[in-house]
């Protein structure tokens, strides 16, 4: 049977310069905190990782890193789970802007189903939370000091309708999220524990996982940046001295 893909593109100008935009955005274990539809993105290693996302419906996948080329663009394509691939470009808008373009392409599960669910408005629905993400993006930017490399170092992280701060989270996310503060235990926002509490989420330390991955392996719960890929030939990031 044919596979039909459908397309979403969404688009956003960032007041920052693209090396800094490019670097921002390849931290991947953090966008549920301030992306709305991404539950958890954590690694495997340095090139695979595993995603879980409210696309057309909640779905988890394995993705590869593909066509990366440092400060214009990143690729992906999944392996396991649902079937989807993509883009994102940067370009360069003036002396401290970039653009951003975000292309994503999924076939829609379910067959027949799933084709008719995206025409009768799932995918304008994905495609608006995509938008409404990549504003928060920029907004995340321009909360960041100047010239900062690491979203967490924006005040805009956990903004109101994000995964991480409405508690919508995996548990293997809040993991991560928590080994990046080796120094005192992970504190949510209040009313993200509340919300956590009320929808039945919320888990006390040292009870079991529930979900499986989708391949039994190890998976690094949190790389720093992932690979770059230059000329067809994967390069490791620079070690930090």
């Amino acid at each position: 049977m044919k596979e039909t893909y459908a397309p979403h593109h969404a688009s956003v100008t960032v007041d920052a310069p693209v090396h800094q935009v490019y670097t921002l955005f390849s931290h991947f274990n953090d966008f549920p905190k301030f992306m709305s539809f991404v539950k958890e993105v954590t690694y495997y290693d340095d090139q695979t990782s595993h995603w879980v996302a409210n696309v057309a419906g909640r779905h988890e996948w394995d993705a590869v890193n593909e066509q990366w080329l440092p400060d214009q663009q990143i690729g992906w394509r999944s392996t396991k789970g649902l079937d989807n691939f993509g883009k994102v470009t940067f370009e360069s808008a003036g002396p401290n802007q970039t653009k951003i373009d975000v292309y994503i392409n999924y076939n829609p599960p379910a067959g027949m189903l799933g084709d008719m669910a995206e025409k009768l408005g799932a995918g304008s629905h994905f495609e608006q939370a995509l938008q409404n993400d990549l504003n928060h993006f920029a907004k995340m930017v321009d909360e960041a000091p100047s010239g900062a490399l690491d979203p967490t170092s924006s005040n805009y992280l956990f903004h109101p309708e994000s995964a991480a701060a409405k508690g919508r989270t995996t548990d293997q996310q809040d993991e991560t999220m928590q080994q990046q503060h080796p120094e005192g235990e992970y504190r949510w926002p209040d009313e993200t524990m509340q919300q956590r509490r009320t929808e039945g989420e919320y888990r006390q330390t040292g009870e079991s996982m529930s979900r499986q991955p989708i391949e039994e392996e190890y998976r690094r719960p949190d790389y720093p940046i992932p690979p770059q890929y230059t000329e067809g030939e994967f390069r490791s990031p620079p070690s930090q001295g």
